[in-house]
């Protein structure tokens, strides 16, 4: 089960699933994207898909989707938390309160209603991955990063929690912290400023969406008795959260 999956990481996720012959559920807000990648990984990877449309960040809405998956569906064996957004970059002060909510209700709340519908199942297993999308931002907090960051920071402590609990279950849980991935990331967090947007990527080579799907890929293949805890994936321009060399 890849959660975001109509555009960035997440769809590139789901391709690379799909080529090492994964069976796939993948979920999203925007229907026609979720439908359009549907019909190319079928068609193009002979594999069977399921999409779910619904918003993570609604607890009902979840156990619905979920709930109506048959008996072999809901056996989920991967769960790659990857929806997620930053909105706004203001100081704390001047910081709007809906984008907050969103954030909050999306990194944090969305990833465990999610969870709590797999991770029984997988309990029931005795086995499973969990992989959680987290962000260097979960790493170091920067101005104007405040609530996002917090949001990551907690993603970070959530994927550590999971690991000491589900120990005895024989779970895999890891955590993937990207630095700067040119996606949609950043024309959400403006708000669909694509001046704003663009100027983040300016001067440098930034991360793309398949490298994090390559990280995945080498994750979800290590052998039963190996689980990768932690990465922190940065482009070779990016030193730190706010440490970059841009060119001209």
């Amino acid at each position: 089960m890849v959660t975001g999956a109509t555009s960035g990481i997440g769809k590139a996720t789901a391709n690379k699933l799909a080529a090492l012959e994964y069976h796939l559920i993948i979920t999203g807000r925007r229907k026609e994207r979720l439908q359009e990648l549907q019909s190319q990984l079928e068609d193009k990877y002979n594999c069977k898909v399921i999409a779910l449309v619904f918003d993570i960040r609604d607890n009902k809405q979840t156990e619905k989707a979920l709930g109506m998956l048959e008996d072999k569906w809901k056996n989920i064996d991967i769960l790659v938390n990857n929806a997620g957004l930053a909105a706004g970059a203001d100081p704390i002060q001047e910081g709007l309160w809906s984008d907050w909510e969103q954030m909050i209700d999306t990194n944090v709340k969305g990833l465990l209603f999610l969870s709590k519908q797999v991770i029984p199942h997988m309990i029931k297993q005795q086995k499973g991955h969990i992989i959680n999308i987290s962000s260097i931002a979960g790493k170091e907090v920067y101005a104007g990063g405040n609530v996002y960051c917090a949001s990551k920071h907690a993603v970070d402590a959530i994927t550590k929690g999971m690991r000491i609990d589900l120990l005895k279950h024989n779970i895999k849980v890891t955590s993937i912290s990207p630095g700067m991935v040119e996606t949609e990331f950043s024309l959400v967090r403006y708000h669909g400023d694509k001046e704003k947007a663009d100027k983040v990527y300016k001067g440098l080579t930034p991360l793309f969406a398949e490298d994090i799907a390559d990280t995945i890929e080498f994750v979800v293949t290590r052998p039963p008795h190996v689980n990768i805890n932690d990465i922190l994936v940065m482009p070779t321009a990016q030193a730190s959260a706010v440490y970059n060399h841009r060119e001209g």
